[in-house]
């Protein structure tokens, strides 16, 4: 898929597997949402001043495995992208991203940043991730990072003392920890649905 010059292109995938290969013309904006689904997103920046956005909020119950996979490359300089990809793991469940960032030696000026993290609920839930970055060019600013933890047990237990029963306290934390990925979503009617199906149907 090739996105033209000055062409957005924004979508929200729910529940939907997703297999994208994107090559951006200058100043074109990509902005994907994916929740709850397996996805392998490749862009290519080919025109100068590109603007990418990837976002993957998985919730994962029972024996599901899902794997997030993205693919990014600022071939030409002038860029920007942004990847936040969340997981929550709880049962047997089991979760991969493999996220691969990469910035040519004529790609100056780029700004780019790769972020995994990743909320585990019970011991038997697995979590596997494999950030990358290669850089070969000077003048960019880059980050990535990814981390894994569990709930809050202080928070957890603050809130119970204010009289917030534990299985509710658990679900207004996980709810926060995916809130960050929601709020990113343009359509406010698409937002409103994800939050509450998050809030009503998620535990």
């Amino acid at each position: 898929m090739r996105i033209s010059k000055g062409e957005i292109f924004e979508r929200v995938f729910i529940n939907e597997e997703v297999n994208l290969q994107i090559d951006q013309e200058a100043g074109s904006h990509v902005k994907i949402h994916v929740i709850n689904a397996s996805f392998s997103i490749t862009v290519t920046q080919l025109g100068e001043g590109c603007r990418t956005e990837i976002y993957g909020l998985e919730n994962l119950h029972g024996d599901e495995h899902v794997t997030a996979e993205t693919h990014v490359t600022h071939a030409v300089g002038g860029g920007t992208s942004n990847q936040l990809i969340k997981f929550v793991l709880d049962d047997n469940s089991h979760g991969r991203f493999i996220g691969d960032l990469k910035i040519a030696q004529d790609a100056q000026k780029t700004e780019a940043h790769q972020t995994n993290r990743n909320l585990l609920l019970s011991e038997s839930a697995e979590m596997r991730t494999q950030p990358q970055l290669e850089i070969y060019a000077d003048d960019v600013k880059a980050t990535h990072g990814a981390s894994t933890g569990q709930l809050d047990e202080s928070a957890l237990f603050y809130m119970q003392q204010r009289g917030i029963d534990k299985q509710k306290a658990r679900q207004l934390l996980v709810n926060a920890f995916m809130k960050e990925v929601v709020e990113t979503i343009s359509d406010e009617k698409i937002k409103a649905n994800v939050l509450t199906f998050f809030e009503e149907e998620a535990f």
